[in-house]
């Protein structure tokens, strides 16, 4: 196959064995690779608890990793999240896929557990499992730098060790899988590290082909004010977003309280690139590296992260925002659902956090300490419910919500709501046309047409999981031009409608999986926050609540376009369609 290595790597922990298959073909025709072919492969196992031997954690690269198509260096990381029960999926930048397809394989699947903490090497063609009981207890800088430089890594923190339920894998120092708890699985099998080199190529159908369309994708990014203007990613990092979200009166401030943090602009993209004279930095293959990192190595936190531990905990401290970030890259904790966690500690506990209080704290989460760390670290739904006040999780299946509030973006708070992996802005991304207006404007404050609108996001952003590509590309390219580069590459024809295809049959196979273990139309909605209080925004400006009765008849509309029965269930009908049924478990 082009495009693919056609070798992928099948781990047993339980017995210390390694083999080597070829990657399934069916699997890359019907799910691309990525995601797509990481939750196929799931398929059955779904019924099994996260940490069961017979859990699968899979690394699976797309057709485009290793190619010259732009954003290509990406990974997806699959199994089942600690924190949600869910069938969850991070998609991870750094070089990983890339140095795991020159080492001649598309994806590793693990099962099993190991009896003693054991390390992964990969390196051109060869696999190996060691032994690494020294490095149990060691955080992710002391664990990489006992691995020795060269090629790229995957590591957990003692977070992930210790089963923090919202523990995260890092890769190459500070790309994440972040979200989920997937850090947890991989402790769960006793698998501290991954490391994987590789020298080879990837062979690609036709080589002027995929230059051809690079070329075209570069113009369209090039061109692109919101990528490479003065004020954009590849300047400031996707903190360049927080002078537009505070502008828009929807950051979620306070545990989501309040929708304006007045000093916002402390931590804005601009003002940390100035005070930390940053540099660009970013995954391999890509051109935008919006990563950016200060002139001392100070890692400059994402959008998500700055908010979170910023404006969400009431914190304008930015020296204690990019500590507690470095810290949540040394444990290995996603920095959403750990800076929500304790945003709902405050709240419930009526506590004004400093931010040392907010240091402390993630310390104490990370280490799985008896007292407060121990309860905090099952998220903040479990914690919560545990003091008898679940309303005050601002979470969806209990992933906690990210840094745009739901009452300044109706497209948002749908997609919130939707998601098959619990609140994620990534599943679809509203926030495109609805505040960047991009690639068309919407009514921010209206549920109309967003069903729709939410249904095909939701299925190009699958797609573009499983190529694997970056979704920043998407502000500038769309599908069209990476279903010639794919066509390019593999030398099967794609255009937009059969990707688009691959993206639903992808989404509705993770629905399906997900109904069977319980989940249904009442875990398809948001915190009851939303519905009763507005936001306190400051001055003048207000953001109401958001009418309950429209966003019921949103997400009916929703299940309609969808092939969702009333209880948000798949029907028969479009399973059959989507050729699914070989890759589902049934009661």
């Amino acid at each position: 196959m082009f495009g693919y290595t056609s070798k992928s790597i099948r781990i047993d922990l339980s017995r210390q064995e390694v083999s080597i298959f070829d990657t399934p073909e069916d699997l890359c025709e019907k799910f691309l690779g990525g995601r797509g072919v990481g939750v196929a492969m799931m398929g059955k196992r779904a019924a099994y608890e996260y940490d069961s031997p017979d859990m699968p954690l899979i690394f699976a690269t797309g057709p485009l990793v290793g190619t010259s198509a732009p954003t290509s260096g990406r990974i997806s990381v699959v199994s089942m999240s600690p924190l949600t029960g869910t069938v969850f999926d991070c998609s991870v930048g750094g070089k990983f896929g890339t140095e795991l397809k020159r080492a001649g394989f598309d994806l590793i699947e693990i099962i099993g557990i190991s009896d003693d903490w054991v390390i992964l090497k990969i390196e051109d063609g060869r696999v190996s499992i060691e032994k690494a009981k020294e490095l149990q207890g060691k955080n992710v800088s002391e664990t990489r730098k006992a691995m020795g430089k060269g090629g790229s890594d995957a590591v957990i923190g003692t977070s992930g060790e210790r089963g923090v339920r919202f523990a995260s894998i890092v890769f190459d120092g500070h790309y994440m899988a972040g979200r989920g708890g997937i850090g947890t699985v991989m402790g769960a099998k006793r698998l501290k590290a991954i490391k994987v080199k590789g020298t080879g190529k990837v062979n690609v159908y036709d080589p002027e082909g995929i230059d051809k369309y690079r070329e075209e994708i570069m113009r369209l990014l090039r061109a692109s004010q919101a990528v490479f203007g003065e004020l954009g990613l590849s300047e400031l990092g996707t903190a360049a977003l927080v002078d537009l979200i505070h502008s828009r009166r929807m950051e979620p401030t306070e545990n989501f309280r309040k929708t304006y943090f007045p000093d916002a602009s402390q931590y804005s993209g601009y003002n940390m690139k100035v005070r930390y004279r940053a540099k660009k930095a970013g995954c391999s293959g890509c051109p935008i590296l919006c990563k950016k990192v200060g002139a001392n190595g100070e890692v400059i936190p994402e959008f998500e992260s700055v908010s979170h531990l910023g404006a969400l905990n009431g914190n304008n401290n930015v020296e204690s925002i990019i500590e507690a970030n470095r810290l949540c890259n040394e444990y290995g904790l996603d920095t959403i659902s750990a800076a929500s966690t304790i945003a709902c500690y405050s709240e419930i506990e009526g506590i004004k956090l400093t931010p040392e209080d907010l240091l402390s704290l993630l310390r104490k989460i990370a280490e799985r300490d008896s007292g407060i760390g121990y309860a905090l670290s099952e998220g903040s739904m479990r914690y919560a419910m545990s003091r008898g006040k679940p309303e005050l999780s601002m979470s969806v299946k209990g992933l906690e919500l990210p840094a745009y509030d739901p009452r300044g973006a109706y497209g948002m708070a749908l997609a919130y709501a939707t998601s098959n992996r619990g609140g994620c802005h990534l599943r679809a991304y509203p926030i495109s046309h609805e505040i960047l207006r991009k690639p068309v404007v919407s009514d921010r404050f209206s549920f109309e047409g967003k069903a729709r609108i939410i249904k095909i996001a939701e299925d190009m952003n699958a797609v573009v999981d499983s190529l694997t590509a970056c979704k920043f590309v998407f502000f500038a390219a769309t599908l069209e031009e990476y279903a010639k580069a794919v066509s390019a590459v593999t030398g099967m024809t794609y255009d937009v409608q059969s990707l688009l295809r691959i993206g639903e049959r992808i989404w509705i196979l993770e629905r399906f999986l997900n109904s069977l273990n319980g989940f249904n139309e009442s875990h398809d909605d948001l915190p009851m926050r939303f519905f009763e209080e507005g936001g306190t925004s400051g001055g003048n400006v207000t953001i109401p609540p958001i009418d309950r009765g429209e966003f019921l008849r949103a997400r009916y509309n929703y299940y309609r376009v969808r092939g969702y029965d009333d209880n948000g269930k798949p029907k028969d009908s479009i399973l059959k369609e989507l050729e699914l049924d070989r890759y589902l478990w049934r009661n």
